[in-house]
């Protein structure tokens, strides 16, 4: 059994992960913030309430923790944020992720999971896109998430400091027992947005774009269960506390899925209907980002299970539902 800290554990990955370590038989913690986490979220294991932006505050969790490892999903995710208010990101995503990292060394603490993005790579000169695709960010989310790689790397060169970084396309889907969800606030993933369009908490379902070079003109994406990530992490940490690993490897299922054909998986699942309006493309949106995660398959000997667009959406759709009727009964 390992002690394990999940900073960030009160957000959607955070959460799932609590729960997959618990399972697993380790002693998981949760430090957050709570800024965009959820208190009722930490359902398997500890909370510690905290920010990264506090020095002693994340000196005190790690004195009296006793870890074995760290994994880190408090960064700020979302795109057009960061051009719009790039000094946050460098704030949270840069100089508070080397408070945590600058307290572990203190501690002696080794052992950090470093959640990544796909946005390292920028606009993709190939796809599928495997780890040798050169990391051209085009935004300052990814542009934070390539700086924290690169220190880690030369932080495991220079002093030891033992680290994985795991770059995720897509995470998407729940719980598949219904517990637990993506809450975010306010929503910009696209199979939320659908789901909310389904249960008419929202007017229409927006497609921004509908001319691309792909099969139906829409954006194809890589999905990738929340379940799979989790047990991506808990397979790298395994791999670090034994002494090994300490590389970047991409999560996703190697197949992507339209817009449209998530519009249309959300429909089949839920029997709702709902309006879809066609827009104008977004600046910067790839025609195509899939995903090969060979190098996690053979090195972490990980294997998504959760490969389908409808396993996805149904999980999601699942979790969606019963939040909805449990809003129903307190009111």
């Amino acid at each position: 059994m390992a002690r394990i800290l999940v900073v960030g554990g009160a957000g959607f990955i955070g959460s799932h992960m609590m729960k997959t370590l618990v399972k697993a038989g380790h002693d998981p913690v949760a430090f957050d913030n709570l800024s965009t986490g959820h208190a009722d979220a930490v359902i398997y294991g500890e909370l510690v309430e905290g920010d990264l932006a506090k020095i002693d505050h994340i000196k005190d969790v790690l004195v009296n923790g006793h870890f074995d490892g760290v994994m880190h999903f408090a960064s700020n995710i979302e795109v057009g944020e960061s051009v719009a208010n790039a000094r946050k990101y460098y704030t949270n995503n840069v100089m508070n992720t080397l408070n945590l990292i600058h307290a572990m060394m203190d501690e002696g603490l080794n052992n950090l999971i470093f959640s990544s993005t796909a946005a390292v790579y920028g606009t993709p000169e190939h796809t599928p896109i495997d780890e040798e695709h050169p990391c051209r960010p085009i935004n300052p989310y990814g542009k934070t998430k390539h700086i924290i790689e690169t220190i880690l790397s030369d932080y495991r060169d220079a002093h030891g400091f033992a680290s994985t970084a795991l770059r995720y396309f897509n995470a998407a889907g729940a719980d598949p027992d219904g517990e637990l969800g993506e809450r975010h606030e306010p929503e910009s993933h696209l199979i939320p947005l659908v789901i909310q369009a389904a249960l008419g908490q929202r007017p229409d379902i927006k497609i921004y774009g509908a001319d691309y070079d792909t099969r139906d003109g829409t954006c194809i994406r890589d999905y990738v269960h929340v379940t799979d990530l989790c047990d991506a992490h808990l397979l790298a940490m395994d791999q670090l506390l034994r002494g090994s690993g300490g590389s970047a490897y991409n999560l996703g299922n190697g197949e992507g899925f339209s817009v449209r054909e998530v519009i249309e998986t959300v429909r089949e699942v839920s029997g709702n209907e709902f309006m879809v309006t066609e827009t104008s493309r977004r600046a910067g949106d790839p025609a195509v980002l899939v995903a090969d995660a060979s190098h996690a398959k053979a090195d972490l000997k990980w294997q998504p299970t959760f490969g389908s667009i409808e396993a996805i959406v149904s999980d999601a759709w699942r979790f969606y539902r019963t939040t909805r009727r449990r809003e129903a009964a307190a009111s």
